[in-house]
């Protein structure tokens, strides 16, 4: 005879991944909606960097404080999106 539980586990595997992947897909649409606007009175990298159409990466590969790592997470820079990078994305 068929143990109960063993005929219920496909399901339950099933219902877990798909609830993982609505967890997945509410998650990612709220970091979507959540990217931080720029102030106004905010330069640009396209203002600062004018001469660079292209655009500026502003990953810094040498060594920086704790204070301007998060100075960079709290603006947003791992989501900001050529031409709108705040100034404070890049080290002084």
């Amino acid at each position: 005879m068929t143990d109960p539980l063993t005929r219920l586990r496909p399901t339950v595997a099933w219902a877990a991944l798909a609830v993982l992947l609505a967890v997945g897909a509410a998650q990612s649409a709220a970091t979507l909606k959540g990217s931080p606007a720029l102030p106004p009175d905010t330069q640009t990298a396209e203002q600062m960097f004018a001469d660079a159409p292209d655009g500026v990466d502003p990953v810094v590969t040498g060594p920086v404080s704790a204070a301007f790592k998060q100075r960079q997470k709290d603006a947003g820079c791992d989501s900001a999106v050529w031409p709108k990078i705040p100034a404070v994305c890049y080290p002084d």
